[in-house]
C-alpha cells in the first residue's frame, strides 16, 4: 500500500511537530510513566519539607516566617486538600530538634527525590530511544549529585515565595525605603520563581537521560510548553475541584491525598509531553540537516558501559540457554535410540540357527 503525501510535502516542517508529539507521547508509555513519577513526588515532598523547615531554623528564621510561605500555598490550594496536609505540616512546625530533624530530613529526601530524577531520567530515555549506558557507580553519583542540586534550587525558590518577605522587610527599613522595597520585591520575587522553574525544568530535560542533543537549550520550545501547561492545567484543576468537584464524598478523608495525587500526575504528564515535543523539534532539525532520522533519531549517548556489560551479559545467558537447549536434546535422542531396540522388539532376537560362536 503506497501512502501519498504530495499533497502536504509543502507544509511547513513544524505543523508535523504537534500530531507526531501526540502519538509518540501515547506510544512511549508516557501516561504510565507520570503515574510513577507523580507517586515519587509525594514519597518526597513531606521529608523535603521537613529538610527545608530545619534548614530555615538552623539560618534563624522565625515559625511565622514559615507559615507565611504556608499561607501563600494555602491560597491557591483546593480547602480539601489542604485539610489532608495540614496536620503533617503543623507537626512538621512542631518539631523540637532541627539539627536532628535537618539530618534525617535531608537523607530521607535525598534518597526519594533521587527516585524521582531517576524515573524522570529512564522516561527521557523512552522518549529518545537511548538506552541507559552509565555504570551504576557513575550513574548514581551523578542522580544523587543532580537530586542535591534540585533540591537547593527548589528551597531557594520557597525562600523566594514566603520567607524572603520579612528580609525584604528588614532590609528596607535600613535604608528608609521599606515600603518600595517591598513592592519592588513584591514583583521581583516571581521573576525570580520563574528563573528557578526553568532551571528546574531544563536540568531534567538536559542532565537526566543518557544522551547529549547538539544545540539543545536551557530554555526549549518544550519546557515552555510544559512550565506555561502546568501552570494552566494547574488553574483549571483547582478551579474544577473548588467548584464543580466532590471528592469529599467519594473518597472520604482520603480526598485531600487524591487530590494531591491528581495534581502532580497532571504536572508530571505536561512535563512529559512538553519533553516529547523537544524530541520531536530535534527530529525535524536532523531531517532539514539530511540525517536519516525518520524513524529514530540520531542521538549520541553520553557513556555506553552499562549497554556493553549488558550485551556480554545477554551473550553468556544466550550460551547456558543454548546449553540448556542441546543438552535436553542430546537426552531426548538418546531415549529414542534406547526404545529402538528394546530387549522384546523381534529385532533385538538373534536369527533361528544362529549360533553365539558365530
Amino acid at each position: 500500500m503506497t501512502i501519498d503525501v504530495s499533497v502536504h510535502s509543502s507544509a511547513p516542517a513544524w505543523r508535523y511537530v504537534p500530531g507526531r508529539s501526540f502519538r509518540r507521547f501515547l506510544a512511549t508509555g508516557c501516561i504510565d510513566l507520570a503515574g510513577s513519577l507523580a507517586f515519587r513526588t509525594l514519597l518526597a515532598l513531606f521529608p523535603a519539607l521537613i529538610a527545608l523547615v530545619s534548614i530555615l531554623g538552623l539560618f534563624g528564621q522565625s515559625e511565622e516566617s514559615v507559615v507565611s510561605m504556608l499561607d501563600e500555598a494555602e491560597r491557591v490550594v483546593p480547602a480539601s486538600a489542604w485539610g489532608a496536609v495540614e496536620p503533617v505540616l503543623q507537626d512538621i512546625l512542631n518539631t523540637s530538634a532541627a539539627g536532628l530533624g535537618l539530618f534525617i530530613g535531608l537523607l530521607t529526601t535525598l534518597w526519594t527525590a533521587s527516585g524521582y530524577v531517576k524515573t524522570f531520567g529512564r522516561a527521557m530515555n523512552s522518549i529518545y530511544g537511548a538506552p541507559e549506558g552509565r555504570g551504576l557507580i557513575k550513574y548514581n553519583v551523578q542522580m544523587y549529585l543532580l537530586t542535591a542540586f534540585l533540591l537547593v534550587l527548589m528551597a531557594f525558590g520557597f525562600v523566594a515565595l514566603g520567607v524572603s518577605g520579612p528580609i525584604a522587610e528588614m532590609l528596607g527599613s535600613l535604608v528608609g525605603l521599606q515600603e518600595t522595597t517591598l513592592r519592588v520585591w513584591g514583583v521581583a520575587r516571581w521573576g525570580v520563581i520563574a528563573v528557578v522553574v526553568i532551571l528546574f525544568v531544563g536540568l531534567l530535560y538536559r542532565t537526566t537521560p543518557n544522551i547529549r542533543v547538539k544545540g539543545m537549550w536551557w530554555v526549549s520550545p518544550g519546557a515552555v510548553l510544559a512550565i506555561a501547561g502546568a501552570v494552566l492545567a494547574s488553574v483549571v484543576f483547582f478551579f474544577y475541584v473548588v467548584n464543580f468537584g466532590n471528592y469529599s464524598i467519594t473518597y472520604g478523608a482520603l480526598a485531600g491525598v487524591v487530590i494531591l495525587m491528581l495534581w502532580l500526575f497532571i504536572v508530571n504528564i505536561v512535563l512529559l509531553f512538553g519533553a516529547v515535543v523537544d524530541s520531536e523539534v530535534e527530529r525535524v532539525r536532523q531531517l532539514k540537516a539530511g540525517l536519516p532520522a525518520e524513524e529514530s533519531l540520531q542521538v549520541e549517548t553520553r557513556d555506553t558501559v552499562a549497554i556493553e556489560k549488558a550485551e556480554e551479559q545477554l551473550a553468556r545467558d544466550m550460551e547456558r540457554a543454548r546449553t540448556v537447549r542441546e543438552a535436553a536434546e542430546s537426552a531426548e535422542a538418546g531415549e529414542a535410540g534406547d526404545d529402538s531396540v528394546a530387549p522384546g522388539d523381534p529385532a533385538a532376537r538373534p536369527a533361528a540357527g544362529s549360533t553365539s560362536s558365530d
